[in-house]
């Protein structure tokens, strides 16, 4: 199968998969403690937000989707001008179909095109060479390279990658050869706190989380497979709210992506500690049923949404998120109990006393 046919099906398998979905992950664990005069003004609230010395208007972005054929090219073109539109960043999908086939390059430069004066993000995997890495970066001339760890997609991949053991060392050369920021993420089974604690020695400067709760790779790519004999990788990995939890005080910025539905699921992600949030598979079923303007209507009423969350949370910013008191309920909870979070200090968080004389408009 030709890599531009396998690009185009997992386009069509991740939409297939968003119309599937029962509309539950473990984000649902997680939940505010509202507090009733803990509310602000709106126009005191600000969206930007600060990580790694980066800073972006915007809590959100649209993360890495796809490029490599005609019909992904057009996906690409439509993201990057809702993109532009919102001033949401975004994230190319891997670009070794690229590496393989340079005549398809357009379909990821339109990110750039499109959107010239946007925050993009290259992406490739940890088998990329440098010289490939470096070319991903120079095609969309990209402010920051996502590198994508997938042992779980490649694993039931019928053409994918069998060899693992050298992608920390590979990992390490590219962030010390190309020029911009290396953010390494998943594709949607989550970092665990040992692979965020083993990233800073390899010259990585944030981390995206991306957990179990949206698109499942694993299931793509079995579906792919002529017996479909892979089924027991389904549902593998962490959520991501299960992988914000386990890094607490890694000592490093998180970004967060994998089932994100809504602006509260954006607002619970920043609250765990995440820099900013991104999605891809909503985003997505959004784009190949309503087009460019009902994805941007959906973006912009995302970030309304969540700016009227911060005001009646009383978070100026999206950082103050983190100050808020959130309870661990079901599932997560028990995952934190296993892994030994103590999830007591999360529903406790405005118990010092500047916070609750914010409440009361006390100076003392």
């Amino acid at each position: 199968m030709s890599s531009a046919q396998r690009k185009d099906d997992h386009v069509r398998l991740a939409t297939e998969q968003q119309r599937a979905h029962s509309g539950r992950n473990q984000f649902d664990d997680v939940s505010f403690v509202h507090h009733a005069l803990a509310g602000i003004d709106r126009p005191d609230v600000r969206l930007a937000t600060t990580f790694a010395g980066i800073t972006w208007q915007l809590p959100l972005y649209i993360n890495a989707m796809t490029g490599g054929s005609a019909k992904t090219g057009a996906i690409n073109r439509d993201l990057a001008i809702a993109a532009r539109e919102t001033g949401a960043a975004i994230a190319s999908g891997s670009m070794h179909a690229y590496f393989r086939d340079p005549s398809c390059a357009d379909t990821f430069r339109v990110l750039r095109t499109e959107n010239p004066d946007g925050f993009v993000m290259a992406n490739v995997n940890a088998t990329a060479s440098v010289d490939d890495a470096r070319r991903a970066v120079d095609l969309i001339e990209a402010n920051a390279l996502q590198i994508h760890l997938n042992t779980a997609q490649e694993t039931p991949m019928p053409e994918g990658d069998r060899s693992f053991g050298s992608w920390p060392a590979q990992i390490a050369k590219i962030t010390a050869a190309v020029d911009v920021p290396v953010i390494v993420k998943e594709v949607g089974n989550g970092l665990s706190r040992q692979t965020l604690l083993a990233l800073p020695d390899l010259g990585v400067r944030v981390a995206d989380v991306s957990g179990r709760g949206g698109t499942d790779f694993a299931r793509i790519e079995n579906s792919r497979r002529a017996l479909g004999d892979y089924a027991f990788l389904h549902g593998w990995g962490q959520s991501t709210p299960a992988c914000l939890l386990d890094a607490q005080d890694v000592g490093f910025p998180l970004l967060a992506s994998g089932g994100i539905r809504n602006p509260l699921d954006v607002a619970r992600a920043l609250a765990l500690g995440a820099g900013a949030v991104g999605s891809s598979g909503v985003f997505l079923r959004t784009l190949i049923d309503g087009g460019v303007p009902a994805l941007i209507a959906q973006i912009s009423t995302w970030l309304d949404q969540l700016a009227a969350l911060q005001t009646m949370l009383g978070a100026r910013t999206p950082a103050d998120l983190t100050r808020c008191d959130v309870l661990i309920h079901g599932p997560l909870r028990s995952f934190c109990t296993d892994r030994g979070v103590d999830i007591r200090r999360f529903a406790q968080r405005s118990s010092s006393a500047d916070i609750r004389s914010e409440m009361t408009g006390s100076t003392r």
